[in-house]
């Protein structure tokens, strides 16, 4: 079905959800019917102008959802981005790869969520059982790892395993990244550090810093943000790293939306790794209630355009102040860097 900016209602959206929702129950063999059927939520969006709409941020305009999956197809490299927490922002991933096997591409399937001490355990579970998504986090010790359920994630596995696609732990371990948050760069291999030059201040190492705060809501103090920034440059790298070792047919990364920004972040060190190689960067993010243009969600990036190359814009998860949330837990580690969006 084609979402346009023209004739764009909320039933539509509510009906392009219950189809979403129907084809997901079939893969997961999960009796959703009643759930599919319901109305959304009142007041998260779905009645938004912008909900549903997907942004081909360098031609500025919208795409229908078959243009999109194209353009994802086409890429050596899809970066799909997300809110952690966000249910539909996994179903429209699981999507989107599903168009791409059906396609006759075979990538990679790239986790943040997975680091490189979890590969082995990975490995063990594909080995004995491949074509098992829902045993999969248990496998890797998914629930103490902080991140949101494992369900919310199965559906992607589920499209990876049926077509026989390689799973990859794609982040660096949490002790690591703590460390070079504290400034010990002598955790990462020096091959890497070479490459992606952590050692020197980034090109655009202001923003950087600017985006770390904003990130954590302001309540960051100044002289954690220069080893932050670095941690996050050093994750971005990690992943272009595994993207690029050893896919024959490119790979797919399912991480948070600042990951997949093209002014840095994954897009910025796979230039160094593969320049040629074609990469669609997807962010899905949520509309906010009075920004009606996809220019206005610009300054939430402190950039002059949304730092994409699409933007598939969803209703909202919750209504939930993050900041207040993120003040209210216990302090956070430096590996868990936007709540909800990377």
């Amino acid at each position: 079905m084609r979402l346009t900016p023209r004739g764009y209602h909320a039933p539509r959206y509510a009906d392009f959800v219950t189809r979403r929702l129907a084809v997901l129950a079939l893969v997961l063999a999960v009796a959703s019917v009643a759930r599919a059927a319901e109305p959304p939520p009142p007041g998260l969006g779905h009645d938004h102008p912008l909900a549903g709409q997907i942004w081909d941020v360098a031609h500025g305009r919208f795409v229908p959802m078959t243009a999109l999956a194209s353009a994802v197809s086409a890429a050596r490299f899809a970066l799909l981005g997300e809110r952690h927490d966000h249910p539909e922002h996994h179903e429209f991933q699981a999507w989107l790869l599903r168009r791409m096997v059906e396609s006759g591409r075979r990538p990679a399937l790239a986790f943040e969520m997975l680091d490189t001490t979890q590969a082995p355990a990975l490995a063990r579970h594909l080995a004995t059982a491949p074509r098992d998504a829902a045993g999969l986090g248990d496998a890797v010790g998914w629930g103490a790892s902080g991140w949101p359920d494992w369900r919310l994630y199965q559906p992607i596995a589920v499209t990876a395993l049926a077509a026989g696609l390689p799973i990859v732990a794609a982040n660096l371990p949490t002790a690591t990244v703590r460390a070079v948050a504290r400034g010990d760069l002598a955790t990462l291999d020096p091959a890497l550090v070479r490459r992606h030059a952590l050692d020197r201040p980034a090109p655009a190492q202001a923003a950087l810093e600017d985006e770390i705060r904003a990130a954590h809501c302001g309540a960051l103090p100044d002289t954690l943000v220069p080893g932050m920034v670095t941690a996050q440059r050093a994750r971005d790298a990690e992943m272009a790293e595994r993207l690029v070792a050893g896919q024959r047919d490119g790979a797919v990364l399912i991480a948070g939306a600042g990951h997949v920004r093209t002014d840095h972040g994954v897009p910025r060190a796979l230039a160094v790794l593969a320049p040629a190689a074609g990469v669609a960067a997807v962010a899905f993010l949520e509309v906010a209630d009075g920004w009606t243009a996809p220019a206005d969600y610009a300054a939430r990036f402190g950039a002059s355009r949304l730092p994409f190359d699409y933007v598939w814009f969803t209703a909202r998860a919750d209504n939930v102040d993050q900041c207040a949330r993120l003040r209210e837990r216990a302090p956070r580690s430096p590996e868990r860097d936007q709540p909800g969006a990377s």
